[in-house]
């Protein structure tokens, strides 16, 4: 059987913050991830849902988290303590795409992350999301001790 070969795009982020993209044409799942990324970082979370799957699964550190509205519960209150991001690096093909960037928030300056997320129809399917919950878990216990 003759092995299936995906078109690739790789986007790369120049020190002044302009995307280069290299490859025909931005895949779908790229171009979704992408723009779900563009929404919550600029706090139109309403927007970035719209990228996202009623029947999202989400693998977060957190543990696994079903359909939208659990996946909005988690991710609506940390769009609203970030306070910057920059995207480091962007991939992905017509069904998948890895986004990169790092992240200040309120509480946790220089929280990096990634989402491998799965895309079909122009929504996401699938997230898994990558981070250290360690900085975060500090932050929450310092701000109980007061």
């Amino acid at each position: 059987m003759p092995v299936r070969r995906r078109a690739a795009c790789r986007i790369e982020i120049s020190l002044r913050g302009r995307a280069h993209i290299h490859g025909r044409q931005r895949p779908a799942a790229l171009d979704t991830a992408l723009a779900y990324y563009r929404a919550w970082t600029s706090h139109d979370f309403d927007k970035a849902m719209t990228y996202v799957a009623e029947d999202i699964v989400c693998q977060a550190p957190a543990g696994r988290l079903d359909g939208a509205a659990a996946f909005r519960g988690f991710m609506g209150p940390f769009v609203q303590i970030v306070t910057s991001s920059s995207l480091i690096a962007a991939f992905g093909d017509d069904e998948k795409a890895v986004v990169i960037y790092d992240t200040d928030t309120g509480p946790v300056k220089d929280a990096p992350g990634a989402e491998c997320v799965t895309v079909r129809d122009g929504k996401i399917t699938h997230m898994r999301i990558i981070f250290d919950r360690l900085p975060f878990d500090e932050a929450r216990r310092a701000a109980a001790r007061g």
